[in-house]
């Protein structure tokens, strides 16, 4: 168990917490939630004390560990992969240290006898024989060969790091587990993986995650963080949204019964107060009056930007064809053949483990770079609008947001622009802040806002979830279901692939492509899918 006693925090004149009390028990997994800015990280460095409270304390009960998913993705550069996962539990890994060094004696003293078997007895409590075995599995689990355990950290990819870094976290049986966005960068199966293993997993979780299906896979309760306050609720992250908004609308609506009831007491009272026979039931009612209270509405700090593509030009007939396109990067074929043709209709998912392959495919289409072989061949009346996952390159220019913004608009209406970047979340000054020092969820919302001003009938997506928060998420996801063109979708978000795709196009490792008219989910699940995608890579 740990818990939160009175914990208040604050930095400078800024309150984050203030007197939260909340306690954490085994067996469950929480969800912690929040607006960017909230405090969700914080949190947990404040539960893992790493960081001091202002007041307040933070209780554990005794003997229980606490691992931590590390955010810092080189400190472990020059250790072995499979120490690195085995440093989860320190106190296992110095006694392993240890050993080894009195072991490495060319002579032994009485007194490293006595040292070296009160370690040997502490290894065998700490499961110390099998720690190798758990840690290769846990590695096997989320992807990383046995052959790449013996590396240093520093030689694997940036990806294949995050997974140690998640198998250091959930090595050796952890009493309390802390985690703050654990699927990133994680690809399918590893996610799968991960919420397998967290179901199961019979200790304390509190896990961050801007992934809702993740969250409502594995939390047995969400913790809200809202006006400095955490508010637990029982379920998972759809229950928390659904229970939430029908708590608002019931208190709205009662509110109103309350107000109507006031009306007809005030009516009442000022039309009988001054009769003498009347006067006793206008006093009454008075009485009544005064103990009628309205509930008091807090909006939510949370803020969902307006996200709505709406269509200039009809789309005709012929809409996309892809013919043949192959490309080699670096001498990697990333792009094998690929073939495909876009119909009225069509809201495709283009999934893979392969982003570069995903987004050289975009850069094809939309004529940025050449294919090695083939052709793409674009409908006269689609207008295309595309998202890259690197815009790093639109926000050179020393410009503020309004003026950017009025690059993608053609009509010399700054009212519009400034109504239409308030529905963005860019309100009052916020528009004359300039576009390079933007946070990277302030960058991906000048994005979707140049989208919508190109009014597309035709999108392409790459990865359009990155650097955004919840609530952004949620308005893109209702955003793309309502929007009546066809596109193109690359994301690891599961929910948004599941809501918004109607047919899925996957990229095997070899280049070539799976095309099944599915959803997400059913893609997933099919065994058929399976079978020729293992056939395609054994011939490849």
């Amino acid at each position: 168990m740990i818990q939160a006693n009175h914990v208040t925090m604050k930095f400078g004149k800024r309150t984050l917490f203030e007197d939260v009390n909340i306690k954490f028990t085994a067996g469950n997994c929480y969800g912690l939630i929040g607006a960017n800015g909230s405090g969700k990280s914080t949190f947990l460095k404040i539960l893992s004390k790493e960081l001091e409270t202002t007041s307040g304390e933070i209780t554990i009960t005794a003997g229980e560990r606490i691992a931590v998913l590390k955010q810092d993705h080189y400190a472990y550069d020059n250790q072995k992969v499979i120490d690195t996962v085995i440093k989860g539990n320190s106190r296992l890994y110095e006694i392993m240290v240890a050993k080894n060094k009195i072991y490495s004696q060319t002579e032994f003293s009485e007194e490293d006898g006595m040292r070296l078997a009160d370690l040997e007895a502490e290894f065998l409590e700490l499961d110390g024989w099998n720690a190798e075995s758990e840690a290769s599995t846990l590695l096997n689990n989320l992807g990383i060969d046995v052959d790449k355990q013996a590396l240093y950290m520093k030689e694997l990819p940036m990806k294949e790091r995050v997974k140690v870094l998640l198998a250091q976290a959930l090595f050796g049986n952890p009493d309390i587990l802390l985690l703050d966005e654990p699927t990133n960068n994680l690809d399918i199966n590893a996610i799968k993986w991960l919420e397998e293993f967290l179901i199961n997993f019979n200790n304390t979780v509190i896990v961050v995650s801007h992934d809702r299906h993740f969250l409502n896979k594995v939390c047995t309760h969400i913790v809200d963080i809202d006006y400095n306050k955490l508010k637990l609720y029982v379920g998972n992250y759809d229950f928390w949204y659904e229970s939430s908004q029908l708590a608002l609308k019931q208190m709205k609506e009662s509110n109103k019964k309350k107000e109507q009831k006031i009306k007809e007491l005030q009516a009442f009272i000022a039309r009988f107060s001054a009769n003498a026979s009347k006067s006793k039931q206008a006093t009454s009612r008075k009485k009544i009056l005064d103990k009628i209270q309205l509930d008091e509405i807090v909006p939510s700090s949370r803020k969902y930007p307006y996200i709505d593509f709406k269509i200039d030009k009809i789309i005709g007939k012929e809409i996309l064809t892809v013919k043949n396109i192959t490309k080699y990067i670096d001498d990697r074929k990333v792009l094998d053949d690929v073939s495909f043709t876009i119909l009225r209709g069509n809201k495709i998912a283009l999934v893979g483990d392969d982003d570069i392959a995903k987004t050289t495919l975009f850069k094809i289409l939309m004529g940025e770079i050449k294919a090695d072989k083939g052709e793409v061949i674009w409908g006269k009346t689609i207008f295309p609008s595309y998202l890259p996952q690197d815009n790093s390159a639109f926000f050179n220019d020393d410009l503020t947001i309004i003026e950017w913004i009025g690059q993608y608009y053609q009509v010399d209406d700054e009212q519009y622009l400034r109504q239409f970047l308030g529905r963005m979340l860019f309100s009052g000054d916020d528009v004359f802040k300039k576009v390079p020092v933007l946070s990277g969820g302030e960058k991906a919302r000048c994005m979707l806002s140049k989208c919508m001003l190109e009014f597309p009938n035709f999108l392409i997506l790459d990865e359009p979830t990155n650097h955004l928060d919840l609530e952004s998420i949620t308005s893109l996801n209702n955003g793309l279901k309502k929007f009546e063109g066809e596109l193109l979708l690359a994301s690891h978000d599961h929910e948004l692939n599941q809501t918004v795709a109607n047919r899925i196009i996957e990229i095997l490792p070899t280049g070539k492509i799976i095309d099944r008219p599915f959803t997400y989910d059913e893609y997933l699940e099919n065994s058929e899918v399976a079978k020729i995608k293992e056939e395609l890579i054994k011939k490849a």
